[in-house]
């Protein structure tokens, strides 16, 4: 229970429980985005302004915030059931039911405030967002591809940094916006052999339970493959030069480096190759634009 803990104790765990630190594998990416687009429409010193960045932020975390929240409340009885996952703060009674619905809500009403400040078809698409973020909680329970399902809404990030941007859509945060997709679907499947033997006693859906350890690892490969691919796509259809080209070859090098560290028979690693190695590659290909904007002429 949570009545009478201190207000900077339940802080602590309501970051823990959706972790916070998590934002930077999705957060860069819409950054990138937001500073394509605005040397896209020709804006002063190319950046977008300051008052679209804080909201851009606050669209992410808060969407992200929801989603966390909502998939923690929906999978309560499996966190409960898994070993893994048993001492997360709702099945241990840290945290009231009550009070993460509360948070999820308003985390919800940030993210469309957010998309209100921004434009008017930011606040038509926040639906279909909210619907993609939140609905992901579910399809474990129907089907295997639940690791796309994450990956596309997470790639939404970029694409809705663009539109908030610029008011509009191109083929450039769209290319971006799959490559995400790719990404963490790939590293997604990577996690979740962890829990092979839980998802198939409770009947849930992952493709390492469909196809076994060893072919899910390799379609995690040639998901990652075609994220270096589709960045270099990126790169040339913005126009960008060798610092991008650059930052994608680390990127390919980092998640080459990721797929060594597990394989079917050895998933000790398999934290450092999620949170770790995936936390650089948005990091890494973030900075590399920025210091490709600043070597362009």
């Amino acid at each position: 229970m949570t009545t009478g803990r201190p207000s900077g104790s339940r802080l602590k765990l309501t970051l823990e429980m959706i972790k916070f630190e998590h934002t930077v594998f999705a957060l860069p990416f819409a950054l990138v985005s937001a500073l394509l687009a605005a040397r896209h429409q020709g804006l002063p010193r190319g950046l977008p302004s300051a008052a679209v960045v804080a909201w851009i932020l606050v669209a992410m975390v808060a969407a992200r915030s929801a989603a966390m929240a909502f998939n923690r409340l929906v999978d309560i009885r499996f966190d409960a059931a898994n070993p893994r996952t048993a001492g997360r703060a709702l099945p241990a009674g840290l945290l009231q039911t009550s009070y993460v619905w509360a948070f999820t809500f308003v985390s919800v009403g940030l993210f469309v405030l957010a998309a209100w400040r921004l434009n008017p078809l930011c606040v038509v698409l926040a639906p279909v967002a909210l619907i993609a973020i939140l609905g992901y909680s579910l399809t474990k329970r129907i089907t295997s591809l639940s690791h796309i399902v994450l990956g596309f809404a997470i790639g939404l990030s970029p694409v809705g940094a663009w539109i908030a941007v610029t008011g509009g859509l191109s083929v450039v945060p769209l290319l971006l916006g799959v490559a995400v997709m790719c990404w963490i679907a790939g590293f997604d499947i990577i996690y979740s052999l962890q829990d092979v033997d839980f998802d198939r006693s409770q009947g849930l859906h992952s493709l390492p339970v469909r196809l076994g350890n060893r072919r899910a690892l390799v379609l995690s490969r040639i998901l990652h493959v075609a994220v270096v691919l589709l960045l270099t796509a990126v790169g040339i259809g913005a126009g960008l030069h060798l610092a991008y080209a650059a930052g994608v070859i680390l990127v390919a090098g980092m998640l080459a480096y990721e797929h060594s560290l597990v394989s079917p028979t050895d998933l000790s690693r398999v934290n450092v190759a999620f949170f770790t190695m995936n936390g650089w590659v948005s990091i890494t290909l973030f900075c590399m634009v920025v210091l490709d904007r600043l070597l362009s002429p």
